[in-house]
């Protein structure tokens, strides 16, 4: 941890968290378009819903997995001043983003796994713990 970073509130996390969603809906919007268009020029009317559900999950992994392993931010978490690193301060690879992100549905789906984090003294979620990470909030930097 950063001298001047804390582990960043529920709040702040949430924050991100809708920011983040909204940019991946438009991800999925465009992306979906792409299927179709794909599906269209093989000569098919629809793709069928479990690869259509296959696909978008492995690409919302792709969209959390590509900032996590670079940089440690989402563009949420940039708007927000959160960072995303392993407990002892080195940056995520990708089997430990692959495992934070299916630690991660549980814990969004259930929603405790989420509010747990004001129970924790480091304010982590049930997907830091299992993978080991946390999110801190950055300090302001001088413009």
């Amino acid at each position: 941890m950063t001298p001047d970073a804390i582990p960043a509130p529920l709040w702040r996390r949430l924050a991100a968290a809708v920011y983040d969603a909204l940019l991946l809906l438009g991800l999925w919007l465009s992306s979906t378009f792409i299927a179709w268009i794909v599906a269209h020029l093989f000569g098919h009317d629809v793709l069928p819903p479990t690869f259509m559900r296959a696909y978008l999950f492995v690409i919302t992994f792709g969209f959390f997995g590509w900032f996590w392993t670079h940089g440690g931010q989402t563009l949420g978490m940039r708007a927000w001043r959160l960072q995303l690193r392993r407990t002892d301060g080195t940056a995520l690879n990708w089997p430990i983003a692959m495992l934070r992100f299916a630690a991660a549905i549980p814990a969004w789906l259930f929603l405790l796994g989420i509010l747990w984090s004001l129970l924790d003294h480091r304010r982590r979620c049930w997907h830091d713990l299992a993978a080991g990470t946390e999110v801190l909030q950055m300090p302001k930097t001088a413009a």
